[in-house]
């Protein structure tokens, strides 16, 4: 499930990469891309909705998911700490505190391991939705929070139009509380 969701993160990092170009800066560029999650932006909540919707989960699980997600989002809050201008190219570094989503689920799998019989179906055989089900009901319960450093790349693309590049997968990862710190 990590690997789609690392795929997901790609395909949607790049889609919220562009500013609006009415006299940007490279800190505003940073700053509209943050607010796109935390307003749940149509870009945010179709692309949340598409990925949510291509996973192998029930109705009602998907639509846990997404309200996690959704609550991910909205409980994000950030710093614009530093900026490193180099020609047409800026680094924005940003304080960001999100959900702890990593530790939930790290603490779900450990769970897991130590009471198997629970997520058993009637037949003795494992239940994968049974998991899946405890799983996001202690994501949507989530509320621990982690703080991260993300270093933001802007480019000018021309006539003030600052463009936030590609994040890389850590940095995704990050934004979106699954960062596994402990490696």
């Amino acid at each position: 499930m990590k690997k789609k969701i690392i795929i997901f993160l790609l395909m949607f990092g790049s889609l919220l990469l562009v500013g609006c170009g009415e006299n940007m800066t490279a800190k505003k560029a940073v700053r509209d891309y943050l607010e796109m999650y935390v307003t749940l932006d149509d870009r945010v909540t179709d692309q949340l909705d598409e990925f949510v919707n291509k996973e192998d989960l029930s109705d009602e699980q998907k639509e846990k998911y997404k309200e996690v997600l959704r609550k991910e989002y909205t409980s994000l809050s950030y710093s614009l700490e530093n900026e490193r201008v180099e020609g047409d190219v800026a680094y924005i570094t940003a304080k960001v505190n999100v959900i702890d989503l990593y530790k939930v689920q790290k603490d779900a799998l450990n769970y897991f391991e130590e009471h198997k019989d629970e997520f058993n179906n009637e037949d003795g055989e494992y239940d994968k939705n049974k998991f899946l089900d405890y799983k996001l009901d202690q994501m949507k319960m989530a509320t621990d929070t982690i703080d991260y450093e993300i270093e933001f790349k802007v480019v000018n693309e021309g006539n003030n139009e600052w463009v936030v590049s590609q994040l890389s997968n850590e940095s995704l990862e990050k934004l979106h509380g699954i960062y596994n710190y402990e490696e």
